[in-house]
């Protein structure tokens, strides 16, 4: 039970729901127990005793009785979901929001289908069990005491003969839940890997489809999918197992019973009456605990799906803010002292021994082979990961002084790779800053070149786009998102490879654009293209994670450095053709 202790906090405080719906649960199951009274009274009382006017009476207590165990029925189903539902509806919501505040650290190695997974199936395993697997318990004990009350009343002897199986039948109940636990909680697990590898090949049909690799995506499918019918499969083997081997035991029982009692009834020890309720409640009794199997099966694939929530929930918070962090303004001067980071134990170090200064309106370039550690710079000002030692200071603070929205929205991303949300134009436009003016939103889209192509859309800023943005191109995309930027005013702009997928003429207008932008506001741009960085106060060059060159442009290209190298592969095809325009 130590998953749902965990979980507690979700379901306790609506007790009142799943209590209400018990007390109802305790009428259903005690007017279920006087159908064998009532057949009895009937046999014994009416038919042998040739009493017949007492059936119009017998009649209608049984109508009522029935009328008021229909009203219990439904308030204790209407509760009982009611719980259910309210308690996971704060699950999920718990759910997202840890997933809101996890750092990236965490989704480097989380597979989205597998989180997809947990907050659907999962969840929705969890709110099964909390709406109908409790009471189902609490139902079957309460049936089987009032049984074994009723049956004890009528004839000890009979009871205790009845009684006789039902170790045997625990044993395999116990047994069944112990073999049914680890083959649920593999299933979930199968289902997570089954959603990740859809997810993975939605996203990535483009790719897929242009390297005609459809046949290996069937393959890759079948593979994850057959894994999951094998889990099924095993799961069924185990239910195949043991319900006829439940069954056996419950009807050994009832032949036990016809044979006792029909002894007792020959020689007059109870009335036939008492018997054929005796063997209505040793059913109440047997049905019960066989269904004790389907609850185990709930509870199994509960405690499966809350273990795999907990993972969530539990997971550590690399990135934490402290109590007394600071709400400011943020003028933009970024500091990084000695800085080393290392994602994981098992990973290169990603930067080694960091040191550069760039004070409010200072635009930095950096520039270096991929994964030399450019994007990792500017990862580790807006704490999306913490350095493993040296300090990253901005406006001669370390990042950790200040509370995490307030530094954020303090520093505007422009990624390599843009991604736009299921929603208009205008709306992912104005995502960082939704209070923000439509001539605002306008203005920061003609900064970014993106409102002509806007006004060409049948709909304009009211366009909806599909999902990641599907209907523009590469460069339109990345021109919304550096207009996005725009509009947060930030004081520190980060361009990751901002102009890549835009072509030479557009580069030029953006970065024209851009300039009137980043006045004022210290500036990072990451490009492999060095006219993207020719303007920048200072470059720096990496390779390894470490900084092998600094200084303006004009310097860098006479180092005979690695800058140099870099500019001498861009420019020389140029050159090359400069020289046989001249000659001729």
């Amino acid at each position: 039970m130590d998953t749902f202790k965990k979980l507690k906090r979700f379901y306790w405080p609506y007790k009142k729901y799943f209590f209400i719906s018990l007390f109802f649960l305790l009428f259903v199951t005690a007017i279920t127990v006087v159908y064998p009274i009532i057949l009895q009274k009937t046999i014994d009382e009416v038919v042998l005793k040739d009493r017949y006017s007492l059936i119009p009476y017998l009649s209608v207590a049984f109508l009522v009785v029935m009328i008021i165990k229909g009203f219990a029925t439904f308030f204790h189903q209407y509760l009982g979901e009611l719980f259910g539902i309210i308690s996971v509806y704060k699950l999920r919501e718990a759910l997202y929001e840890k997933l809101q505040v996890l750092s990236f650290k965490y989704y480097d190695n989380a597979k989205t289908g597998d989180l997809m997974s947990r907050l659907t199936a999962d969840v929705e395993g969890f709110r099964f069990f909390l709406s109908v697997g409790f009471a189902e318990l609490l139902r079957i004990t309460l049936l089987i005491v009032f049984s074994l009350a009723v049956m004890f009343y009528y004839s000890a002897p009979l009871a205790l003969v009845t009684m006789a199986a039902m170790p045997f039948l625990a044993i395999v109940v116990f047994q069944f839940e112990k073999r049914a636990h680890p083959a649920f909680k593999g299933i979930r697990k199968s289902f997570g890997r089954l959603n990740t590898r859809v997810q993975e090949n939605i996203s990535g049909m483009n790719t897929v489809k242009s390297l005609s690799r459809e046949d290996f995506e069937i393959g890759r499918f079948s593979t994850n999918n057959d894994n999951y019918r094998q889990n099924y499969i095993r799961t069924s083997e185990i239910w195949a197992k043991f319900f006829p081997l439940m069954e056996f035991i419950g009807n050994v029982c009832a032949v036990a019973l016809l044979a006792f009692g029909g002894y007792l009834v020959i020689n007059e020890k109870i009335g036939l009456g008492e018997l054929v309720a005796f063997f209505s409640l040793v059913w109440y009794i047997l049905g019960p605990l066989m269904n004790l199997g389907f609850v185990i099966n709930l509870f199994s694939q509960s405690k499966a799906s809350g273990e795999r929530l907990l993972e969530i929930l539990e997971a550590k918070e690399d990135i934490a803010e402290q109590e007394d962090a600071i709400d400011t303004v943020i003028n933009g001067h970024v500091t990084f002292r000695d800085v080393t980071l290392t994602y994981t134990e098992n990973d290169d170090t990603a930067l080694k021994h960091i040191s550069f200064d760039a004070p409010p309106g200072k635009v930095i370039g950096l520039i270096g082979a991929t994964g030399s550690g450019k994007t990792s710079i500017t990862q580790l000002i807006t704490r999306f990961y913490e350095p493993e030692t040296g300090e990253v200071l901005v406006d001669n603070r370390p990042v950790a002084d200040y509370k995490l929205k307030a530094l954020r929205k303090h520093i505007g991303f422009v990624l390599q790779e843009s991604f736009l949300f299921s929603t208009t134009i205008r709306a992912n436009i104005a995502y960082g800053n939704p209070d923000i003016r439509e001539e605002q939103i306008i203005d920061a889209a003609k900064r970014a070149q993106a409102h002509d192509f806007i006004m060409e859309m049948p709909k304009g800023y009211d366009t909806l786009l599909g999902e990641r943005g599907m209907g523009l191109s590469g460069g339109q995309k990345q021109r919304i998102a550096i207009a996005r930027a725009i509009c947060i005013n930030p004081s520190i702009l980060v361009l990751d490879d901002a102009t890549s997928a835009v072509d030479m003429e557009t580069e030029f207008k953006i970065q024209k654009a851009l300039k009137e932008v980043m006045r004022g506001r210290t500036t990072f741009i990451i490009a492999h293209r060095i006219s993207s960085l020719k303007h920048a106060d200072e470059i720096l060059v990496l390779e390894d994670g470490e900084i092998v060159e600094r200084g303006k442009h004009d310097e860098l290209i006479t180092n005979h450095g690695p800058y140099q190298r870099i500019y001498d592969i861009q420019y020389q095809d140029r050159e090359a053709i400069m020289n046989r325009a001249a000659g001729s």
